[in-house]
């Protein structure tokens, strides 16, 4: 029997259901020992600190990479940043395979005037500050105006816009971080606008998300009926299925009863951003207003300003690139998953960009891994392992993991919240009990 050795890197879902594909892909004669190297002390990637807090039923995926960790093939180094603590070439000379599954961690810029003011996000910045990542705890988030301007017009955007508008006492049995919702208790923000540069009819918004705003309890949806009825007939009597869903979806939007909570969500669509103004920071933003012609969008030369004190874009992310390994528009250079004139390979987000949801990650690696099997080698590496290169780091391997996660648990159980996350990196290595 062989038994082959692959490192991959990343504790996201890519991470995860390519090991999956790994073990789905043991056979009598060959088996793989798994080692799964993570930068922070935590693992799960987007579905602890990117899946909105008030969508738990998402988060449920985590119960799968549990099974998945808890095989005896697999081992976890999380706390081990690749580039600092080792390197590319130390995985690729001592594994057979390596796998990049670091996602898409940078928010795609404007490109605009002012987009450097304080008050101008990312949304690549602010959800993981509301879901404590620890590179985010601290960042700045100014709520101290009336109004925010969201950018964008897919899930990404839509979750934003809805934690700004929602009342923030819905997110107290959530696990929502505790500076976050101290911060957007006290948050002056009543307006909400999402701004979309194309039409209803292209927005990317899935419609289960969109089927969920009208049961906000404390919140005003507004869309434009004219805007969506347009779209409707732009979008032709065949459109795809799933135009036609969020098309459908929007249409009873605009049927709701009018409500007068004083927190409002509005969509606006056909509205591309030019500029931010300010002296010190956010005061208002210029929108180029569109329109569709012959399926395109056309700039009609008209603007619209939006007085405002925040504004978050949620226009894509791109891949942070790694030494050693092919980088090109934003994500890592691959045919199919296979990096070139190497062993290594790619999958999700860091192979095909920000697309699809957690589950497009399970086909994809299935598909990855499949190559990766036919191109191993008749005979396995022996040249260790990462183990040997991490001897004097703290590293939480996947018993620390459980002791940090059932600590959250734990925490979060008599306040009626799945978990208290530990935001800070010090904490999370006290709860894995390596500092007192």
């Amino acid at each position: 029997m062989s038994q082959f050795r692959i490192a991959i890197v990343g504790a996201g879902p890519a991470g995860y259901f390519a090991a999956q594909a790994l073990q789905n892909s043991e056979t009598e004669d060959r088996t793989f020992a798994i080692d799964m190297i993570e930068r922070l002390p935590t693992p799960w990637g987007l579905v602890r600190s990117g899946v909105a807090p008030d969508h738990p039923k998402i988060k449920t995926v985590s119960k799968v990479f549990e099974k998945i960790a808890t095989a005896p093939n697999f081992r976890l180094f999380a706390n081990v940043e690749l580039g600092s603590d080792i390197s590319m070439s130390d995985l690729t000379s001592r594994y057979d395979a390596v796998i990049v599954a670091t996602g898409s961690s940078l928010g795609r810029k404007l490109g605009i005037p002012g987009e450097e003011l304080r008050g101008s996000l990312s949304a690549a910045d602010f959800v993981p500050w509301y879901n404590g990542h620890p590179d985010f705890a601290n960042l700045e988030v100014p709520l101290d105006c009336d109004t925010a301007v969201v950018i964008g017009a897919g899930n990404v955007a839509m979750d934003v816009a809805r934690m700004l508008a929602l009342d923030p006492h819905e997110l107290d049995t959530t696990d929502t971080a505790d500076h976050a919702i101290a911060a957007l208790k006290n948050s002056s923000i009543r307006r909400v606008i999402l701004c979309a540069r194309r039409g209803a009819e292209h927005a990317a918004f899935t419609s289960p998300e969109l089927r969920e705003l009208p049961k906000l309890e404390h919140t005003n949806v507004l869309m434009s009926k004219t805007e969506v009825e347009s779209a409707i007939l732009r979008a032709g009597d065949e459109p795809e299925k799933d135009v036609k869903n969020n098309l459908g979806a929007m249409e009873l939007i605009t049927q709701m009863e009018p409500t007068s909570h004083e927190r409002t969500l509005e969509f606006e669509f056909l509205l591309a951003p030019l500029e931010i103004h300010g002296t010190d920071r956010v005061e208002e933003i210029v929108l180029g207003v569109n329109r569709v012609e012959d399926g395109k969008i056309v700039a009609t030369g008209q603007t619209r300003t939006i007085k405002c004190g925040l504004v978050i874009s949620a226009i894509g992310y791109s891949a942070e690139s790694i030494d050693g390994i092919p980088f090109s528009s934003g994500k890592v250079n691959n045919n199919e998953g296979r990096v070139p004139d190497s062993n290594v390979y790619v999958v999700g987000w860091a192979k095909r960009g920000p697309s699809g949801v957690i589950g497009t990650n399970k086909s994809d690696a299935a598909e990855v891994i499949k190559l990766l099997v036919e191109d191993l080698p008749a005979a396995p590496k022996e040249n260790g392992d990462v183990s040997d290169l991490v001897n004097q780091h703290v590293v939480i391997t996947q018993s620390d993991w459980e002791k940090i996660n059932a600590a959250e648990v734990a925490a979060g159980e008599p306040l009626g919240k799945p978990r208290v996350k530990a935001v800070f990196r010090e904490d999370l290595l006290k709860h894995a009990g390596y500092l007192s």
